[in-house]
């Protein structure tokens, strides 16, 4: 005797599984809202953001530098890379010879690429300042003056 299973046969294991989401969430919300702390008397500090017990002080609004921001890109760029070599990595014999061309070709790209940034001066953190004091203390060949630079 053959069954034949329905649509509902099939989406029974996906509506168990929303009702059983549902429910929980609906309980953390429950008992949060029973068991939390209650705004009653707000006080003149009560309001106040502090971080590990200390009240803050000055502005969060500050500058940082936009070599940061490249910095951090580039990281993440290069990071990502990285994924794909691991992807590569567990199929290297599947992949055999033209695989191996791929991610030789794919590295060469990278490499080019971190060399170009490199030269731009992308991976370089001094400001103008920095660069015109290290520049005025090198001496001969390249060797840094120690007595002239200052921390």
């Amino acid at each position: 005797m053959e069954t034949t299973t329905g649509l509902f046969d099939a989406t029974r294991p996906f509506i168990f599984y929303a009702a059983c989401v549902l429910i929980l969430v609906l309980t953390m919300l429950g008992l949060s809202y029973l068991l939390g702390q209650r705004n009653s008397r707000p006080g003149p500090g009560k309001n106040l953001p502090f971080e590990s017990g200390i009240v803050s002080v000055g502005s969060a609004h500050f500058k940082i530098s936009v070599h940061f921001y490249l910095t951090a890109i580039l990281f993440i760029i290069f990071d990502l890379e990285v994924v794909f070599l691991f992807a590569w990595a567990a199929v290297v014999r599947e992949a055999g010879w033209p695989g191996f061309i791929e991610i030789t070709v794919f590295i060469a790209i990278l490499a080019v690429a971190l060399v170009y940034l490199w030269r731009i001066g992308a991976l370089d953190w001094r400001t103008q300042t920095q660069k015109r004091e290290l520049h005025m203390i090198r001496g001969s060949g390249g060797v840094v003056n120690r007595k002239e630079f200052k921390l």
